[in-house]
């Protein structure tokens, strides 16, 4: 028996490790992500790990370039990031690499990106993002295209509870110009509109000498929630015009969105105001019942690809493996995404026939495991089970004929002997 050396090897905090299990699963999310991506036209793209940090700060908003990872670059001397976020690199590829590409773009990506966290905060600094962008489009359908694509992914994850939160930038902007408060108290209320609460915002406003119009239009934001009939509310609560072109464009998206038929997954949230000095229009978030992260997040940014020097419209979204992962872990369908389909337990000394049974099995696209190390049958058995794997192929032995094989179901040992020319016929669909 070997001696037992453990060596402390810590990993830093807010980054983790994916055991084969685990990372099965993330795999199969990515794969259902990706599917539905592709059907919808879009072409995949990757980007790079790092950038160097003045070239992806034009892209990144405030809250970002305060969460970026940096460090001096030796070979060039200059300072370089880990990307926060991969839109601004999208952005960045679309101005400088597509130019001459025709519009619209329509990319996908699937990545990993960095930021920077609360050392108590308990959340992760590495975020598995995939998601989409559709680049040279100003149109109610583009904005309704990323909502119905995300509601598409959700339902082929099999996700049933969830709702799609719609807010609008605009609505938000056109009050805030209205009611021309200093930009302290803007960002002040900006933060307490976000968290919906009530007295803070009404604090703010008491020490402000503005209307009690305008104070009422603001403290109406946190309340302006729920479903269709939000927009006709919010049609009397802010009279100025870009408030009410805001609301134009959110009813033009939910008719596009009617046909889609997925009205019954939203929900209007006008004092969702995330992303304020990114987006410039329509924006959404993806919940799961029972969940507080947002799995998925997006909307319209028309001005980012214009700071790489290529005006163009654009919007998007993208999601949030591991939230996704958190919300489908224990769905049957996920569960099984870690299993295997074979282990090949060979009782004979030739081990010709066991290699060519294996090759005929994968060809057949039947994952397949060759048990080389020698033990016996309930040691290889207790192996199988413990590596996920679904059915235990036996060659030789009693169990079976010297033209057969013995496929055992690991999880309640129950086999059944098979002849091996009938097992590698192209039309063999296996008994267990």
């Amino acid at each position: 028996m070997r001696d037992s050396i453990t060596i402390e090897a810590p990993i830093p905090k807010g980054v983790a490790d994916f055991l084969p299990e685990k990372a099965a699963k993330i795999g199969y999310i990515e794969e259902k992500i990706r599917r539905v991506f592709d059907l919808w036209g879009f072409r995949r793209i990757i980007t790079p790990m790092l950038e160097f940090q003045e070239v992806m700060a034009l892209g990144l908003g405030e809250e970002l370039r305060e969460k970026t990872f940096r460090f001096d670059d030796r070979q060039s001397g200059r300072l370089m990031v880990v990307p926060p976020d991969i839109t601004p690199q999208v952005a960045r590829i679309v101005a400088t690499r597509m130019r001459d590409y025709p519009l619209p773009h329509r990319i996908h990506y699937e990545g990993r990106v960095l930021r920077q966290i609360e050392s108590q905060s308990g959340k992760s600094r590495e975020i598995f993002q995939a998601g989409v962008e559709l680049i040279g489009l100003d149109s109610p359908e583009a904005d309704a295209e990323m909502v119905a694509m995300a509601i598409e992914v959700m339902k082929s994850l099999g996700l049933a509870d969830f709702k799609l939160d719609l807010g609008h930038i605009g609505y938000f902007r056109g009050i805030m110009e209205a009611a021309g408060l200093p930009a302290r108290t803007e960002a002040l209320l900006r933060e307490a509109i976000g968290k919906k609460d009530a007295s803070a915002i009404n604090e703010l406003l008491e020490k402000e000498p503005v209307s009690e119009t305008v104070k009422g239009q603001i403290a109406a934001l946190p309340r302006l929630f729920g479903g269709r009939e939000v927009l006709e509310r919010a049609e009397k609560v802010a009279t100025n015009d870009r408030s009410r072109r805001a609301l134009e464009n959110i009813a033009q998206v939910l008719d596009i969105l009617d046909i889609y038929g997925v009205t019954d997954y939203l929900t209007i949230d006008l004092g969702e105001i995330r992303g304020l000095d990114y987006h410039t229009g329509l924006t959404f978030e993806g919940f799961v019942t029972g969940m507080g992260d947002a799995v998925c997040s997006g909307g319209r940014y028309d001005d980012l690809t214009e700071k790489y020097g290529f005006p163009a419209p654009a919007t998007g979204f993208a999601f949030n493996i591991l939230a996704l992962l958190t919300a489908l872990e224990k769905r049957p369908d996920v569960e099984a995404s870690k299993t295997r389909d074979f282990l090949i337990f060979n009782l004979k000394e030739d081990r010709r026939e066991a290699l060519e049974i294996t090759q005929a099995l994968r060809r057949k696209g039947y994952s397949t495991a060759r048990d080389i190390i020698r033990r016996d049958y309930d040691n290889s058995l207790a192996y199988a089970r413990r590596m996920n794997i679904l059915r235990m192929m036996v060659i030789g032995g009693d169990d079976c004929a010297p033209d057969e094989v013995y496929i055992v179901r690991v999880a309640d040992q129950k086999g059944i002997a098979v002849k091996m020319a009938e097992l590698l016929r192209d039309d063999f669909v296996l008994p267990v």
